[in-house]
């Protein structure tokens, strides 16, 4: 996948230009580059992962690309808690499939969400996973699955094919108002 595929995988679930986002798991970067292009110049992104020199080259790629979007990076284990200002909106993109207990990391994530805030997710349509993808889920279980956090109005968004594990998706849900 390139570029304008991340792009396309999570634009139309991004309301308009600005806010606050964060990127977890965002390793190189492809889609924080992808948040950057859709919130723009007005927005601001928190990008956190573990791997610093990931981060790094995701650093350098955005200030390369979009420099006049404002970026924080944060090397940390996004499922233990952080310090985040309230979110408009997060991509989780290839990155809930590395654990087999989602549902405390999804409540962690929603409690950096506003209220009416979008939770975009991106994986594999794939339930059966490998060595590298061990926990997998297709569109089908993320809906039963947010639905069983809290999350509202869950819809699919796009679908692209990979030559791993045959399908991506991505999917959009919000943080009830109340």
């Amino acid at each position: 996948m390139n570029h304008t595929d991340h792009v396309n995988l999570i634009h139309a679930a991004i309301p308009n230009s600005g806010g606050v986002w964060a990127d977890f798991g965002a390793g190189g970067g492809a889609f924080t580059l992808a948040l950057a292009e859709c919130i723009g110049a007005s927005g601001t992104i928190y990008a956190i992962d573990q791997d610093s020199h990931a981060l790094r080259q995701n650093q350098q790629a955005v200030a390369s690309q979009f420099p006049s979007v404002e970026t924080h990076y944060l090397t940390a284990d996004f499922t233990k808690p952080l310090t985040l200002p309230p979110l408009d909106g997060l991509v989780a993109a290839n990155t809930l499939h590395f654990h087999r207990h989602k549902e405390p990391i999804l409540h962690q994530l929603i409690s950096y969400l506003k209220p009416g805030g979008h939770f975009i997710i991106v994986e594999y349509n794939i339930d059966n996973g490998n060595q590298w993808v061990p926990y997998p889920f297709t569109y089908f279980t993320w809906a039963k699955l947010a639905a069983s956090v809290g999350l509202a109005d869950t819809h699919q968004l796009a679908l692209r094919p990979s030559r791993f594990l045959h399908e991506i998706y991505s999917a959009a849900s919000i943080k009830p108002l109340a």
